[in-house]
């Protein structure tokens, strides 16, 4: 049974009512959630569970391996289960979420700060790396910090809209990470866009506005092999 991915529309939203559809070693399956999955390089949500015989605290939340669509909440280890056909309240760790949702939006901005293909990339607590093949491109740390933290505090609004497959398909230009191409195949590819700024496919949780992200600096610059340059940023606060 798929989840309603109640997050790709609204990743402000910390708390739902929902009804637990299946419960095995792998987690708990919901008919809907706020809970984001690891991918895209962004780590699944932490929360809780509440319900009418305790509460159960979520350690992780993943994809389903066996059926597309489908949300597993892994509970941490001793927790109360609820039964299948529960209703339970949920609720996000939002302060962690939203350090996550700030993080991801600046590593879009930081792809627009250097016009290099994306090789691979982190969203961290408070942090996050995207990897560049730079080629023979040199970049300076301080001008790249500068620029970045210049479209921040512009706070440009972030938005999120859906193209088909077949759009998608037409517009190559769309997608900057290399390693890692959009998911296709369900009829519909989300966009995320920063008008001026920066458009690509994404389908994980951001801020409104950038100026929310909070200033940033760049912790590191590595090389990571003849071609790939590591970013690495952390917010200042």
């Amino acid at each position: 049974m798929t989840t309603e991915e109640v997050f790709r529309e609204d990743s402000y939203q910390q708390r739902l009512a929902a009804i637990v559809t299946a419960v095995d070693e792998s987690g708990i399956r919901l008919d809907r959630t706020i809970f984001y999955p690891n991918g895209g390089g962004q780590p699944g949500d932490t929360g809780s569970f509440s319900f009418a015989d305790g509460t159960t605290q979520i350690a992780d939340t993943r994809k389903g391996k066996e059926t597309p669509g489908e949300i597993l909440h892994v509970p941490a280890e001793g927790s109360t289960l609820p039964k299948v056909g529960d209703t339970v309240e949920i609720a996000i760790d939002w302060d962690r979420r939203h350090r996550l949702m700030r993080m991801h939006t600046c590593l879009h901005l930081l792809t627009a700060c250097i016009p290099a293909g994306v090789t691979g990339g982190q969203v961290s607590d408070g942090k996050g790396r995207l990897d560049f093949d730079m080629g023979e491109l040199e970049i300076d740390r301080e001008s790249v910090e500068a620029n970045l933290n210049a479209l921040i505090q512009a706070d440009h609004p972030v938005s999120s809209r859906w193209i088909s497959d077949e759009e998608m398909a037409e517009r190559p230009e769309l997608v900057k990470t290399m390693s890692v191409k959009p998911p296709s195949g369900f009829g519909k590819v989300r966009l995320i866009e920063v008008p001026g700024v920066d458009l690509q496919p994404c389908g994980g949780t951001h801020v409104a506005r950038t100026g929310e992200i909070g200033a940033v600096r760049i912790e590191k610059i590595e090389n990571k092999g003849k071609r790939n340059r590591r970013v690495a940023l952390a917010f200042v606060e």
